[in-house]
């Protein structure tokens, strides 16, 4: 055999060999070593101003900065959230839309509070990482009398059947009426599209007390729009020293830490999931986001794929018993 033959022979075997292998890279639906090329969609299950939207555009801007590639908010509220779960759900699973989110409002708690979601928390989504947890805060607006969980509670005992509560996401709700069944309470939920809406219905006095994450509340309390009255945390937050939680207010067994995390369509490439998923450990790990979250009392918590997955998995137990506790009706 000739040394030309024999090297022709090698090269041909080497390609046979190597022809599957790159088949089955691609039917396994490996990631382009360039992802991404293009724009990210970041969903936002709430409103622009909304607490959501400030944690969804911060980490939005920093994943820009690592991808190379603009990562685009878009906000879909309504539906307590699960507007733009659905469409993360139903996404293309190419990388090319994430959900950022405050997954115990919009994972966890959803399958119990609606008799029909078009989502599977579970089946429906690829983890990427665990973020941060923070506290909801109960409030009042700025301008009234009520100055504690006490006095608040001894108002709306005194209003009977006129007192009321504003909502527009799963949490607030489950939040408010888990102090109103624990007061023993009688009190009317309303229930708004939007955070902003329901911040100018408490101006207006349509409803008595609201329930909203920390991140919201420390912008709006630093500009005199609500009072705090009471985290529902199982201690004291940074951004409120001086705010009692609910456990110190009267409700020993009140502890309710929200948490946040990211997902992305079920199917997406394993490749593209562990790129995003190390990007947003840098995000979290850095000083830059410590000093971000600390300033609207969330605590980071970084997680990758498998802590989130289990983290759902058992919120969603979680939420189950306190929407049970709460005697909160599926809608």
């Amino acid at each position: 055999m000739t040394v030309t033959r024999r090297l022709f022979l090698q090269r041909t075997t080497a390609t046979l060999a190597s022809g599957p292998l790159t088949t089955s890279a691609f039917a396994q639906g490996a990631a382009p070593l360039d992802y991404p090329t293009r724009n990210i969609r970041s969903l936002c299950n709430f409103g622009p101003g909304s607490g959501a939207d400030i944690v969804v555009r911060f980490y939005s801007d920093r994943l820009s900065k690592l991808a190379g590639q603009p990562v685009i908010v878009d906000n879909r509220p309504g539906a307590a959230g699960n507007i733009a779960t659905q469409i993360a759900a139903t996404a293309k699973p190419d990388g090319y839309t994430i959900m950022i989110t405050p997954g115990n409002a919009t994972l966890a708690s959803a399958p119990h509070l609606f008799n029909e979601i078009a989502f599977d928390p579970i089946k429906s989504f690829e983890p990427v990482a665990r973020l941060s947890r923070l506290p909801f805060v109960v409030i009042v607006k700025p301008d009234s009398p009520v100055r504690s969980i006490a006095e608040l509670t001894a108002l709306l005992k005194a209003k009977g059947a006129k007192a009321r509560y504003g909502t527009s996401t799963n949490t607030a709700t489950v939040t408010a009426e888990l102090y109103r069944q624990m007061a023993g309470l009688e009190i009317e939920r309303i229930n708004y599209n939007a955070v902003a809406d329901a911040l100018r219905g408490l101006l207006a006095d349509e409803f008595d007390f609201a329930a909203y994450d920390a991140t919201w509340v420390a912008g709006m309390a630093k500009n005199n729009r609500v009072r705090p009255l009471a985290v529902t945390s199982s201690t004291r937050v940074q951004a409120f020293p001086d705010v009692p939680t609910m456990a110190e207010s009267g409700f020993p067994q009140f502890d309710l830490t929200p948490w946040w995390g990211v997902v992305v369509p079920t199917g997406t490439p394993k490749p593209i999931v562990e790129k995003l998923s190390g990007w947003f450990d840098q995000i979290t790990r850095s000083q830059d986001a410590k000093d971000f979250l600390g300033t609207f009392a969330t605590e980071p918590w970084p997680g990758g794929p498998d802590d989130l997955r289990k983290l759902i998995a058992s919120e969603l137990d979680a939420w189950g018993r306190y929407i049970a506790l709460a005697k909160i009706e599926k809608q």
